[in-house]
């Protein structure tokens, strides 16, 4: 098996709501931000290549919603062919896509617009894995994600017969496994991945970055934050129980990390990048 990051790209959000309740004076110290407040996330996706399988974790955000968008600043949107194909691999190839869920900076991929203006999936061959119960969010979304979901994303994809959905603890395949996580919205899906002695935990918006590690600092755009803190406890307890390594989705400066807890505080133990870790 191997593992790979693509990045995908990547835009700006409000510090405020990135780190929620916790003050400016605060989270600054942790993560960097410009004048206007608004701090640098990267759509980091991941490629696992188990031989049979090329299975993919996330899309980004793909380019048919950016000018609507622009208030992101969402740049260095990646062009899947391309990046596929340093690794020698096609948008043919894939054969599983695993979407945490469906905001648009997690799928916004999943399908774009041919030469035709048709849109077409961008993944033909794939399997869309979705938490059953994020997919009935985004058919039915409450006013607070409304905004973040597209149908032109993922309805294709229901449409072509593509989509499985999660409804329990799920094996894709041998060493690639999918578990439930409600709070930032239901039915998250978190991939771990088993490689050698080591298992990587793509986290996802349950933790986006580094900071987030504490239980406390969840983002303002959870929509359930309580049980975020409550269900990123589970993740945590079990990566430091089994020395797992958490693979940051939005975080522009740490790649990955392992963690620690004392006294009921949980703390980034090592980072590193996801080449450093394997």
């Amino acid at each position: 098996m191997n593992i790979y990051k693509i990045e995908a790209g990547h835009f700006n959000a409000d510090g405020g709501a990135c780190f929620g309740v916790v003050p400016k004076r605060v989270w600054k110290k942790r993560y960097p931000c410009d004048e206007d407040n608004f701090c640098k996330l990267t759509l980091r996706c991941l490629l696992i290549d188990t031989g049979e399988k090329k299975i993919l974790i996330d899309t980004g955000t793909g380019n048919k919603q950016k000018d609507y968008l622009r208030f992101y600043g969402i740049k260095e949107i990646v062009d899947f062919d391309e990046a596929l194909r340093g690794f020698g691999l096609s948008c043919n190839d894939i054969t599983d896509v695993i979407l945490t869920h469906l905001h648009f900076d997690h799928c916004g991929d999943c399908t774009r617009y041919n030469e035709n203006k048709e849109l077409v999936l961008t993944f033909p061959n794939a399997d869309y894995w979705v938490g059953k119960t994020q997919w009935e969010n985004f058919l039915n979304p409450n006013v607070r994600e409304g905004d973040s979901y597209f149908p032109e994303n993922m309805l294709p994809v229901q449409e072509a017969g593509r989509l499985k959905l999660v409804t329990d603890t799920t094996d894709v395949c041998p060493g690639v496994m999918l578990k439930l996580f409600n709070g930032h919205t239901p039915g998250q899906l978190v991939t771990y991945i088993s490689k050698g002695d080591k298992t990587f935990v793509y986290a996802g918006d349950v933790i986006p970055a580094a900071p987030n590690v504490p239980l406390a600092w969840v983002s303002a755009y959870d929509t359930f934050p309580v049980t975020s803190m409550t269900e990123k406890k589970i993740l945590l307890d079990e990566a430091i129980a089994h020395n797992q390594i958490i693979i940051f989705e939005h975080d522009a400066y740490t790649e990955c990390c392992t963690v620690t807890e004392s006294n009921g505080k949980y703390k980034v133990l090592e980072t590193g990048t996801l080449d450093s870790f394997l």
